[in-house]
């Protein structure tokens, strides 16, 4: 898995861009694999960096994005308008299309279930054929909107909702959506 990640990253994005900061380009892949299921940007990102004494111009952090997303180790999921019915240029979701490389880049951290349950069916998602975004609601988001020829199916992911709360934060989303489109709510 080492080799596949450092051929990915040295051979293909670091030869390819001409990057020279091979650790700040780790870095960010790091915050990436840290952060799937959350919205980021680059402008984000690189604040991340420089709080942590790494100063990186936004616009080199989009440029790794997308040496990222080009090289198939991260899949974008752009924010979608579900009131407008377009795309959002701000805020993106990013997964990785190999959880082992999340795993290796964890330095030992206690995963987070959930987003990596989201991150599976994300690709599950991806692998039947979906054109897979995040839905973008007035007051909150629900995790995919896919889509797939004239079918829309929306879904929410959540490691558990035993708790009553939970429950109800996932299903909110949902459940304000007044269309006969399919909605499922996926757990464990």
């Amino acid at each position: 898995l080492r080799g596949t990640y450092s051929t990915i990253v040295l051979k293909d994005i670091v030869a390819r861009l001409g990057i020279s900061d091979i650790s700040m380009l780790e870095s960010v892949t790091a915050f990436l694999m840290d952060a799937i299921g959350n919205l980021v940007t680059p402008r984000k990102i690189a604040d991340t960096m420089t709080s942590m004494r790494r100063k990186i111009d936004p616009r080199t952090v989009e440029k790794y994005l997308r040496a990222l997303t080009d090289s198939l180790l991260l899949y974008r999921a752009q924010r979608y308008d579900l009131r407008g019915k377009q795309l959002l240029a701000s805020n993106s979701k990013y997964y990785v299309s190999d959880l082992g490389f999340r795993r290796l880049l964890s330095s030992g951290r206690r995963p987070d279930y959930g987003h990596v349950l989201e991150n599976v069916v994300y690709l599950e998602l991806l692998r039947r054929g979906y054109d897979v975004r995040v839905g973008q609601l007035p007051d909150g988001e629900i995790d995919f909107v896919a889509m797939r020829n004239d079918e829309l199916v929306y879904y929410q992911v959540s490691l558990s909702v035993m708790n009553e709360n939970t429950l109800q934060r996932e299903l909110a989303p949902l459940q304000k959506r007044r269309d006969n489109y399919p909605k499922y709510l996926l757990t464990m």
